[in-house]
């Protein structure tokens, strides 16, 4: 049979004898209180008034908000600053154009009408030559640097195949590995 004993002083808690130590009863006292007096936690009532309660306090959205205004601020910048490139760009291409018949003028010679001005779309073709032009150079690079891609492949392929030879029996032909060997020695003493 099992020694329980009560005592007086532990609340109605059973112990046996010659156990450790007696419960403390005001940690339990401090653990029902914080749960409520029945030890429940909260009702479900309590609960989902809690959860809907919306105070407004949120960190991660103010963050996240933060950083979307920050961005459309610098945004609106970068358009701003584009519009003033632009419009600086066309305000001097119009002052060259006045600067260019003012000069003509000074220096004595006749201008006929449209003849020595620049019109729109002189302009507009002499951008759009230029462009035809940087459009060329990259479609030449581009195509030199495809050219010299498939050159180093094509060289690359061979040796491959050069290294990957064998005999009859299954031998790998060591001519080839030895060149190439004694090519890499050329080229770091170089």
């Amino acid at each position: 049979m099992k020694n329980n004993v009560r005592t007086s002083n532990d609340g109605g808690n059973y112990q046996k004898s010659g156990a450790l130590a007696p419960v403390n009863n005001n940690k339990m006292k401090k653990n029902k209180m914080r749960m409520g007096s029945v030890g429940g936690g909260l009702s479900l009532q309590a609960f989902a008034n809690a959860k809907a309660k919306n105070d407004g306090y949120n960190p991660a959205l103010i963050k996240k908000q933060r950083e979307f205004y920050k961005n459309a601020k610098c945004v609106n910048k970068y358009k701003k600053s584009q519009k003033q490139q632009n419009n600086e760009q066309d305000s001097s291409q119009s002052t060259r154009f006045v600067e260019g018949r003012s000069e003509n003028r000074e220096k004595g010679k006749k201008t006929y009408g449209n003849k020595m001005a620049y019109s729109l779309k002189e302009i507009y073709n002499k951008k759009r030559e230029e462009e035809e032009k940087e459009r060329m150079e990259k479609e030449a690079i581009f195509k030199a640097r495809k050219e010299e891609k498939e050159k180093s492949e094509a060289r690359r392929k061979d040796k491959r195949e050069k290294m990957f030879k064998r005999t009859r029996s299954g031998q790998p032909i060591m001519k080839y590995r030895i060149e190439h060997l004694l090519q890499t020695i050329q080229g770091t003493k170089d």
